[in-house]
């Protein structure tokens, strides 16, 4: 009698004990591939609705339109991929550039607003990113489907998501490329652009030649009036003397002596137009026939992520988290949706 009490009070126990294995909680799903899932990121969710997905959902003014229409982030980040990048670019590439993008919409949506009246946002290059809605393809559909809500996060804080098309050898701090006058955010740093010398395709190739060197001239009366927007006196002959009065730590001019006038390079880069005078990586700078001639290496500020860079360390097997968090320093991608 007494082993059969014993024997049922055995049974009872692991049976408990079973039930307590059934009843525990399944452990959580792995999160995305160099994401957190439904991370602690400070982000201006307050000021969005959200579809049915839980995707928010932005008023966009549509310039090509002139009207504002409602999308969802993932839909204008599309557009946004297709204004910034090939869509035939390395799928990786555009993966790294859909996370920067995102993260620039939110960090607009943070700190700034519209100029558009009834618009979170718009299509206007002066205020936002590039878009391209027509050059969407599966290519650029995939990139953000494959992102989809990932955002950089630097210390639980949305940065501002740089990039520029080629760094001429080295990226830049955010003083030295952009004139920053603020204290220098902790995740800028100076590494190698690690752009490829060459690229596939006769179109592709041509515009990594158009990025690596550069060469401008400028009439000295547009020389003067746009350093007369920045408060600048300045008159230009031949043989003036110009100088560059301070390089960065990455080589990039930050200060232009023009005729005994100081200058800064990154606010005449924006004045003169930043097609046209690509970079402050200047390698020669002269006052000849009525003009001021100008060449240097790379395209763009330098700050952040290399488009070019992007590219090579894609074709060469890197991936997007692996791209981004090259040329971002101590930052992490995390999923907010």
């Amino acid at each position: 009698m007494k082993k059969t009490a014993c024997l049922a009070l055995l049974m009872a126990a692991a049976l408990a004990l079973g039930g307590c294995a059934v009843s525990a909680e399944p452990a959580p799903a792995p999160a995305p591939e160099g994401a957190t899932a439904r991370a602690q990121v400070d982000w201006p969710k307050e000021r969005l609705e959200t579809d049915e997905n839980g995707v928010p959902v932005l008023d966009v003014y549509v310039v090509a339109d002139e009207q504002v229409e409602r999308v969802d982030v993932e839909t204008y980040v599309e557009g946004v991929l297709a204004g910034e990048m090939k869509n035939d670019w390395p799928l990786e590439a555009l993966k790294a550039q859909a996370i920067l993008a995102r993260t620039f919409v939110l960090k607009f949506l943070a700190d700034k607003q519209s100029k558009y009246e009834g618009a979170d946002i718009s299509t206007d290059i002066e205020e936002a990113q590039a878009y391209d809605a027509s050059a969407v393809n599966d290519r650029i559909r995939q990139a953000v489907s494959e992102t989809e809500g990932m955002v950089l996060s630097a210390g639980g804080e949305l940065p501002y998501a740089w990039f520029h098309a080629h760094s001429g050898g080295l990226t830049a701090l955010a003083r030295e490329g952009l004139g920053w006058d603020k204290d220098e955010p902790p995740y800028t740093q100076i590494v190698p652009g690690n752009e490829p010398e060459s690229a596939q395709g006769e179109k592709d190739a041509q515009m990594l030649r158009e990025a690596q060197h550069w060469q401008a001239s400028f009439p000295y009366e547009e020389v003067e009036a746009a350093c007369e927007t920045l408060g600048v006196d300045v008159t230009l002959t031949d043989g003036a003397k110009l100088t560059i009065e301070e390089r960065g730590d990455s080589g990039r001019a930050v200060s232009l002596g023009l005729n005994g006038q100081s200058v800064d390079a990154s606010d005449l880069r924006i004045a003169l137009g930043s097609t046209k005078m690509r970079s402050t990586l200047i390698t020669s700078l002269r006052a000849q026939e009525g003009k001021l001639v100008m060449a240097g290496t790379g395209y763009g500020h330098g700050v952040g992520m290399s488009q070019w860079g992007a590219y090579g360390m894609a074709q060469a097997g890197s991936t997007a988290e692996e791209i981004v968090t090259y040329y971002f320093k101590d930052v992490s991608i995390e999923k907010l949706w």
